[in-house]
């Protein structure tokens, strides 16, 4: 039996804390917009994504989340990355985090904060978090 072909990411699911907060930050950040809503048992969620539907972010609330924020140390997700052209546009996504409230610090260790661009030999990295404390990245790969 032949082995199947390497799928591809299709879209990141985060729990939030506070849907209608959560929907307009991603929405102005991610330049993305709301294309569907659907209840589910126990909860709501929504999908955000560009007209393409290249980049799908869905956020779901659940009625029974006690509003804790989120920490990559409990098991489950440690965060989301994702992938940019070049360490130039990680500067832009720097000014254009700021413009969306996410403050420069010198870590991204709580909400609605961006650390410095961090270089390593594999890969820049710009390390921010989201307004319920999810931490979230954006790489771009060292230049050949």
């Amino acid at each position: 039996m032949a082995n199947p072909n390497r799928p591809t990411l299709s879209h990141v699911s985060l729990t939030v804390t506070n849907l209608e907060k959560a929907i307009s930050w991603y929405e102005s950040v991610f330049n993305v917009q709301l294309q569907m809503e659907e209840a589910f048992p126990g909860g709501r969620q929504v999908v955000l994504a560009d007209p393409e539907w290249k980049l799908m972010i869905v956020l779901s609330r659940h009625d029974a989340n006690q509003g804790e924020p989120f920490a990559e140390s409990r098991t489950g997700m440690d965060h989301a990355g994702f992938l940019v052209d070049s360490r130039a546009e990680l500067v832009a996504w720097q000014a254009q985090l700021a413009d969306n409230g996410v403050a420069r610090a010198a870590a991204a260790d709580r909400p609605l904060t961006q650390s410095p661009i961090e270089d390593h030999s594999y890969a820049s990295l710009l390390t921010f978090r989201d307004p319920d404390n999810i931490q979230l990245h954006f790489m771009a790969m060292p230049s050949q």
